[in-house]
C-alpha cells in the first residue's frame, strides 16, 4: 500500500472518533486497540511515555515537553491530534513528521494485522480512524527506535485509544467545557474522563484547575496512590511576569535556590500554565535519572514552536491563526487580545463546527472585533457561514458572510492597514485549511 492509499484507506474508515460516548462504552471501549496492540507485540512498551489529557493546553504542554526532550538529547517521538495540514503531522520522531515512505509502510502492516484479526474472529469490528493513527504512531515509534515518547489523548483520556500506555509520569492540564455530549455535561463528570488516564503510583501533574474539577482529580489521584504536583503551587514565581511583545515571562524556581527566567516561545500569557506543565513533568524525569538539566528545560521552553496556536503568519497587517473552539479556549483568546491589540481594528474570521458552544464563544470574542468575517470550512461539520452569523452575529459591532474560506481571508487581507491585525479562528479545521491555503500561496509567490 502506498502512502496515497493508506490516507484514502483511513478516511474511509468514517469521521474520526477519539474516544465514545458513556452510554456506548460498553460496545467501545479499549478491547480493539489493545487486542491489535497485543498481535503487534505492544510497540507501546518499547520506550518511557508521558501521557497528556486535558481540555486545553495538551497539545502546546505535549509540544513544550518534547522539545525540552529533545534539546536533552533524547531520540522523541510525539503523537498529538488533530492535524492541521496533513496527517503526518500527528506523528513525528525528532521533531520532524514521518515520512510518507515510512507512514505507508508501518500502515501496510498494521492493515495486514487488522485484516487477519478480523478473519480470526478476534476483533469484533474494524478499528476506528483514530485506533488505526494510534496504532501507527505506536508501531512507528518502536521501528525508528525513539528513546522517549509524548502521547496526547485525543478525546477525554479514560476511553481514549491511546490509554493502553502506561507512563512514566501522567499530565492533565486545564479542564473545562468541551464535547459534552461524550464527555458528560458538568466539570465533574469531564475531569473523571480525564482523569482515567491517571494510573497506580504513576506520578501526576495537574494544571491548575476550576474547584469541582481539582478535587475529582485529587481523590483519583489519592485512591491510585500517585505523587502529585500542582502547577499552580509547586513553583514559586519570583516576582511579577513580564510582557515580551505578545509573549511573556516569569522567574521561577527549577531547581531548589536556582532562579530561570522562563520565557515560552509561544504567544500568550496562559502559555506560561502549559509551559509549567512541561517543567513539572521534566523535573519527574529528572528526579528518575533522566539526564535533563535545567538549563536544557528553559531553552526547550524558550524555542517550542506549535502551529496554528495564535500562530503569527506575518507582520502588517498582522496575521493570526488560533483554533479557539472552545469557551476555556476563546476565554485565554479574548484576554489575548485585549492585552495587544486594544485601539487596533480587528478582523476576525470566524468558524465553527456544529457541536460547539458557538454563542459563549463568539460572546467573549466579537467585542473585540472591528468586524467579523463569518465562513465555514470545508467539512461537513461545519455550520454554514449563514447558519452562524443567524446564530451570533448580534454579538458582532459589523459583520459580512463570505462562505469560501479563502475568499473571506483575500477579503480580510484587502480592507486590512499596515496597523491592523487579521485573526483566523473558531475551529482548528478553518485553521488548518487558510494555513494550507497561505503555505500554497507563499509557494506561488516565491517562484
Amino acid at each position: 500500500m502506498n502512502y496515497q492509499s493508506a490516507v484514502r484507506y483511513l478516511l474511509s474508515l468514517g469521521r474520526e472518533l477519539a474516544a465514545p460516548t458513556q452510554a456506548a462504552a460498553a460496545k467501545f471501549n479499549l478491547e480493539n486497540i489493545t487486542i491489535l496492540l497485543e498481535r503487534l507485540g505492544r510497540p507501546d512498551r518499547a520506550y518511557p511515555c508521558v501521557h497528556i489529557a486535558g481540555t486545553n493546553g495538551k497539545g502546546s504542554t505535549a509540544a513544550f515537553l518534547e522539545k525540552i526532550l529533545r534539546e536533552a538529547g533524547f531520540r522523541t517521538g510525539l503523537n498529538t491530534s488533530p492535524h492541521l495540514e496533513r496527517i503526518n503531522e500527528r506523528i513525528r520522531i525528532s521533531g520532524k513528521e514521518i515520512a510518507d515512505e515510512r507512514f505507508a509502510e508501518v500502515f501496510t502492516r498494521i492493515h495486514l494485522v487488522i485484516e487477519e484479526l478480523l478473519a480470526e474472529g478476534k476483533l469484533r469490528a474494524h478499528p476506528t480512524y483514530f485506533e488505526c493513527v494510534t496504532a501507527l504512531a505506536f508501531e512507528a515509534f518502536a521501528r525508528e527506535r525513539v528513546d522517549f515518547a509524548v502521547i496526547e489523548v485525543g478525546l477525554g483520556g479514560r476511553l481514549d485509544a491511546t490509554n493502553v500506555v502506561t507512563p512514566i509520569v501522567s499530565i492533565i492540564t486545564r479542564i473545562d467545557f468541551d464535547h459534552e455530549n461524550y464527555l458528560g455535561h458538568s466539570l465533574r463528570e469531564i475531569a473523571g474522563e480525564k482523569a482515567g488516564i491517571l494510573k497506580a503510583q504513576v506520578p501526576a501533574v495537574f494544571a491548575l484547575q476550576p474547584r469541582e474539577a481539582r478535587q475529582v482529580l485529587l481523590e483519583r489521584a489519592a485512591e491510585l496512590r500517585c505523587p502529585m504536583v500542582e502547577t499552580g503551587e509547586a513553583y514559586r514565581l519570583e516576582g511579577e511576569e513580564i510582557k515580551d511583545g505578545c509573549a511573556w515571562a516569569t522567574a521561577v524556581e527549577i531547581a531548589s535556590g536556582t532562579r530561570y527566567l522562563l520565557k515560552p516561545g509561544l504567544a500568550g500569557r496562559f502559555q506560561l500554565q502549559n509551559a509549567l506543565n512541561a517543567v513539572a513533568a521534566a523535573r519527574v524525569l529528572q528526579g528518575r535519572n533522566y539526564r535533563v538539566s535545567d538549563e536544557q528545560i528553559v531553552t526547550g521552553i524558550r524555542t517550542t514552536k506549535w502551529p496554528g496556536r495564535l500562530e503569527r503568519l506575518q507582520t502588517q497587517p498582522d496575521v493570526y491563526l488560533d483554533g479557539a473552539h472552545n469557551p476555556g479556549a476563546a476565554r485565554e483568546l479574548a484576554h489575548f487580545l485585549g492585552e495587544n491589540f486594544t485601539g487596533r481594528k480587528v478582523y476576525l474570521i470566524f468558524g465553527a463546527m456544529r457541536d460547539k458552544a458557538v454563542d459563549e464563544v463568539t460572546g467573549m470574542l466579537f467585542s473585540h472585533a472591528h468586524e467579523v468575517i463569518f465562513t465555514q470550512p470545508g467539512t461537513p461539520r461545519a455550520v454554514s457561514a449563514r447558519q452562524l452569523a443567524e446564530m451570533a452575529s448580534d454579538h458582532a459591532k459589523k459583520f459580512v458572510v463570505i462562505e469560501d474560506a479563502q475568499q473571506a481571508l483575500e477579503s480580510a487581507l484587502a480592507k486590512a492597514g499596515p496597523d491592523d491585525v487579521i485573526l483566523i479562528t473558531g475551529s482548528l479545521y478553518l485553521v488548518g485549511e487558510l494555513r494550507h491555503a497561505w503555505n500554497a500561496r507563499r509557494k506561488v509567490a516565491s517562484r
